[in-house]
């Protein structure tokens, strides 16, 4: 149910394409644009090939981030986020987190498993994704600093961040106050930060996102 609910609800954010054609990815667009493509087969059998792309940063006119589809490289719909567009055979889902995409899945109509879309080889996860490929062993080594990064800043700066709101004057008479047994110098906890949102990002360009480590302390998500 929550899920049909949510499809109903995608639904109503569905426009439909003007026809003109996918932009080509330039070469500034890496970290403001993405572009993921599926191929599928339509009824007769025949080729097809899905694009989304989303542009980050927002539309010049109103800021807002939206999704546009392609089908065989003219735009077929565009949709606020998150957004769930029918396709051949099933649904393209797009989700967005403070740092890219978090999901850019297609799923079957059928009940088979969601597979991600492939990522336009020009764009940072295209980039990322040929590292991967290319060299394993590397790729590997740097998801688990990320992974390390953002768990390490989550146990140093959970208990600063909740020192800070116990100092609240309404927080402090009706709950208390809470003394952290960590405290660092801003000069670390910028690091931290810095550190926390180049791996934030690095997960990002995967496709990568857990609750906790993504959407802790600096992603607005829900």
């Amino acid at each position: 149910m929550p899920s049909n609910w949510k499809r109903r609800r995608a639904a109503r954010r569905l426009r439909p394409g003007d026809g003109h054609a996918l932009p080509r990815f330039r070469w500034w667009q890496p970290f403001s644009r993405t572009v993921f493509h599926l191929r599928l087969t339509d009824a007769d059998g025949r080729p097809e090939e899905w694009s989304v792309d989303v542009r980050l940063w927002g539309d010049k006119d109103d800021g807002e981030v939206r999704a546009r589809l392609y089908r065989d490289g003219r735009h077929h719909a565009t949709s606020k986020l998150p957004a769930a567009f029918p396709v051949t055979g099933g649904t393209i889902e797009v989700e967005t987190s403070s740092y890219g995409l978090r999901r850019c899945h297609y799923v079957p109509d059928d009940g088979g498993p969601a597979r991600q879309l492939v990522p336009d080889p020009a764009s940072a996860e295209g980039r990322r994704a040929r590292l991967e490929r290319d060299h394993p062993g590397a790729s590997r080594a740097i998801g688990a600093v990320s992974w390390a990064v953002l768990a390490v800043a989550l146990v140093l700066g959970v208990p600063q961040l909740v020192e800070q709101v116990s100092q609240i004057p309404p927080v402090a008479e009706n709950v208390g106050t809470f003394t952290s047994p960590v405290h660092l110098s801003g000069a670390v906890n910028v690091a931290l930060v810095v550190a926390t949102l180049l791996a934030s990002t690095e997960r990002a360009l995967r496709l990568r996102y857990h609750w906790l480590l993504d959407g802790g302390l600096f992603d607005g998500d829900d």
